[in-house]
């Protein structure tokens, strides 16, 4: 509008070009940077929509989709700076919260605002009490060779040989109903001595390979008519 290059007839004339380069690169980059004179650009990028976040609570555990080198503290906020060192797998929020020194509903946005970009996802507080068992996904271990890869790397005790699939899918299998991480332990002692169990229940669940089962109380119907037992 200040430089008058829509309403100019002359500069008007450029609009349809303009506006072809801008169609073409948007398509084809997501992105367009194109200088209109010697005084204006214009810079576009194509936004992806993504779905809301779920609501992160103060016993969730964040955890790197990715390399957490590989994403620059420049890239972020002052905030999501201060957290990300203390982002490790398992540390739940609050506890991030107390040891960055950071407020809880702060660390709370700025977890759900990795969880929008895809940086991090979320896992229960892993706790040797629980129990877990293998979701239909469990088969990907046998037939995806990178997910092979991925997890055996993953896995592996820092220091150590790298663990079999063997090994691993054994652990996972040994995963059910009635059966806790500590009892996982105390039964397969020799596939775990090359397995970090704490790695090896985190990337089941990042993968969806197990699930955790949870109890609750459920209130049972009682017939008006019943009178409770007396001593």
């Amino acid at each position: 509008l200040e430089s008058g290059f829509i309403s100019n007839e002359e500069s008007k004339q450029k609009l349809v070009p303009i506006m072809t380069i801008l169609l073409e690169e948007l398509n084809a980059k997501g992105k367009c940077t194109l200088p209109i004179d010697e005084s204006n650009t214009i810079h576009l990028k194509v936004i992806e929509q993504r779905p809301d976040p779920p609501i992160v609570q103060e016993y969730d555990v964040p955890v790197f989709t990715q390399d957490k080198d590989d994403f620059f503290n420049s890239q972020w906020d002052l905030t999501t700076q201060q957290i990300l060192p203390y982002i490790d797998g398992f540390r739940h929020v609050q506890k991030i919260s107390a040891e960055a020194d950071v407020e809880l509903n702060l660390v709370r946005i700025a977890v759900q605002n990795l969880l929008y970009y895809g940086v991090v996802t979320l896992v229960s507080i892993l706790q040797y009490s629980n129990v877990y068992c293998t979701t239909p996904k469990v088969q990907d271990l046998v037939d995806d060779k990178c997910l092979q890869e991925e997890c055996l790397s993953y896995v592996t005790k820092q220091g150590h040989k790298r663990a079999s699939l063997r090994d691993v899918f054994q652990l996972y299998c040994g995963l059910s109903p009635g059966t806790t991480v500590r009892d996982l332990i105390s039964r397969y002692t020799v596939q775990l001595q090359r397995v970090d169990e704490r790695r090896l229940i985190q990337f089941g669940l990042m993968k969806g390979l197990i699930r955790r089962l949870q109890k609750y109380p459920v209130k049972v119907a009682r017939d008006e008519r019943s009178h409770p037992a007396r001593l």
